[in-house]
């Protein structure tokens, strides 16, 4: 059980990162990782959300919207969810960290409607919620919190790699049609396939089959 959570964890980090891998939530990696301390902040909040909002939808799939056959509410009552908990985040920012939360500006937010967020909680229940009838609930909704964390952690490395890049790109002198946004692009472009070639590293150093 522990090799296959591992297995997990490290597979939405390398292999199947959200963004640099699946390109989910591109708004905030291009427009906070500027700075590494403000993609850091970014980052915690986001692993934040994404376990507390997978906590709670998780079982709100399988043991509400299922049996009701409301199923097609599924997308509404996520973001409802995600949306409570940004709006706490953002709350204790602005009352216990003023700094961080003037970093992140109108990115923390946009949480609410990042689509790497959202999608975690509609892939985890997709792929985890199968296995509660071989596995049972317990097994299989500690595999998809362990899936959500470590898609945070994913996206946190993400957006530090990419900081210190744009940092070594702002020191640069590109063309004047590449300057701003399509230079970072670019960046990001040349930055993703990279993780691409972690492609089956996780499974054989594990020997499990995700």
């Amino acid at each position: 059980m522990i090799v296959k959570l591992a297995a997990i964890f490290f597979s939405m980090i390398l292999v199947n990162n959200y963004v640099l891998v699946k390109f989910y939530g591109i708004c905030p990696f291009l427009g906070v990782s500027k700075k590494l301390d403000s993609s850091l902040g970014m980052s915690g909040a986001v692993i934040f959300v994404m376990f507390m909002a997978t906590a709670v939808t998780f079982p709100l799939q399988i043991f509400v919207l299922d049996p009701a056959d409301l199923g097609y509410l599924q997308t509404i009552v996520f973001i409802l969810v995600i949306a409570v908990l940004v709006q706490f985040i953002e709350i204790f920012l602005k009352k216990y960290m003023v700094s961080l939360y003037n970093a992140l500006g109108v990115y923390l937010p946009l949480i609410t409607t990042n689509c790497c967020v959202l999608a975690v909680t509609i892939l985890v229940v997709d792929d985890y919620g199968a296995d509660v009838a071989t596995l049972g609930f317990a097994a299989a909704y500690i595999e998809s919190l362990v899936c959500a964390v470590g898609s945070g952690v994913g996206f946190m490395l993400a957006m530090c790699l990419f900081s210190g890049v744009r940092t070594r790109v702002e020191a640069c002198d590109p063309p004047e049609p590449f300057k701003g946004l399509p230079i970072t692009l670019v960046s990001a472009a040349i930055t993703s396939p990279y993780f691409m070639g972690f492609g089956g590293i996780v499974e054989n150093i594990f020997n499990v089959t995700l």
